[in-house]
C-alpha cells in the first residue's frame, strides 16, 4: 500500500513527520537508490527499497517506549554533524530504531521520551495538543511578583508571544542570589525556558525537565532509561486521542463558522439581486 514517504518514515519510528521532511529536504532518503527530496512523493514500504543515510527502513513489528533520564552534554537527536554524544549513546542494549520525542537543549537535563511509534510521537508534539512539559529552572537572582507574572501571561520571544504559563518559586534551592523556578509550558519551542528567563533578567544556570504530561520518575537516575509501564503508554494515548479530540471540535466549529458566513453571503446575495 502506498503512502506519503515522511509518513512511513514516521510510522517505522525514523523520526517525526516534520523531522522526515526535513531529512528528505537534505537528500538524505532514497527509494530505490534515487535520492526523493519532493515531500509529495509516495512509496510502498511492503516493495519499495526505502533508506535514510543508506540504512533500510521497515516498519516497527513492536513498539517500545523508553523514558531515559538524559543529562547534560548530549544531544537529542539520531546523530550530529558535530560528532557531540547523542542521547542514543546512552541506549546500550535497545536494538529497535528509536528516536526522541521533542527536545531536550544540550545543557539541560530531565526526563526524555524516545520511541519508534511514530504516529503516537506526532500526537505528542504536535502544538495544538498542548502536552505539559514541567522544568526546573535555577536562575540568578530573585524574581518578584511582577517578573513570575509576566512569565505566566507570557514573554515576546523573536515576535511571537509564548502561551500562558503555570509559574511557582520554589522554596527549595533559594539562597541570596538564586532562585529555582517551577515553569509548566504547553509548547516546544527552541530553548523556550531559557529565552523566558532570559527575557525578565534572570538568566538560567541549570534546567532539569521533571515531567512529561503524566510522566514521572524522580527514582530514574541521570543516564539511566527504562522501558515505560502499560498503563503509562495508555496514559499517552489519552492524551494524544484528548489532542485529536480538541482538533476535531475546533475544525469543526470553523467549518461551521465558514458555513455560516457563506450562507450569509448567498442571503445576501439573494436580497440584494
Amino acid at each position: 500500500m502506498t503512502d506519503r514517504l515522511q509518513k512511513i518514515l514516521s510510522q517505522a519510528g525514523v523520526a517525526s513527520r516534520r523531522a522526515s521532511e526535513q531529512l528528505m529536504l537534505d537528500g538524505r532518503v532514497t527509494v530505490n537508490g534515487t535520492t526523493i527530496r519532493e515531500l509529495g512523493t509516495k512509496a510502498d514500504p511492503a516493495h519499495d527499497d526505502i533508506r535514510v543515510d543508506g540504512r533500510r527502513v521497515t516498519i516497527a513489528a513492536q513498539h517500545r517506549y523508553l523514558l531515559l533520564n538524559k543529562p547534560r552534554g548530549y544531544v537529542t537527536t539520531r546523530s550530529d554533524p558535530q560528532r557531540r554524544p547523542t542521547v542514543l549513546d546512552l541506549l546500550r542494549g535497545v536494538r529497535e530504531y528509536v528516536y526522541p520525542v521533542g527536545r531536550l537543549d544540550f545543557d539541560s537535563e530531565g526526563l526524555l521520551l524516545l520511541t519508534n511509534d511514530g504516529d503516537l510521537a506526532a500526537r505528542l508534539t504536535h502544538p495544538r495538543h498542548g502536552v505539559a512539559r514541567v522544568y526546573e529552572a535555577r536562575v540568578l537572582g530573585i524574581p518578584d511578583a511582577h517578573d513570575l507574572d509576566r512569565l505566566s501571561r507570557g514573554i515576546v520571544i523573536e515576535g511571537r508571544r509564548t502561551e500562558a504559563a503555570d509559574v511557582k518559586l520554589l522554596p527549595h534551592g533559594r539562597d541570596a542570589a538564586n532562585a529555582t523556578l517551577a515553569i509548566t509550558i504547553r509548547e516546544g519551542r527552541n530553548r523556550q525556558v531559557r529565552n523566558m528567563c532570559d527575557a525578565i533578567g534572570h538568566p538560567v544556570t541549570h534546567l532539569k525537565r521533571v515531567a512529561i504530561g503524566s510522566l514521572r520518575d524522580s527514582r530514574l537516575k541521570v543516564g539511566q532509561w527504562r522501558d515505560l509501564t502499560a498503563s503509562e503508554v495508555e496514559r499517552l494515548r489519552k492524551v494524544a486521542a484528548l489532542g485529536e479530540h480538541n482538533d476535531h471540535k475546533e475544525n469543526k466549529g470553523h467549518k461551521g463558522h465558514q458555513d455560516k458566513n457563506q450562507n450569509a453571503g448567498s442571503s445576501r446575495r439573494r436580497n440584494t439581486s
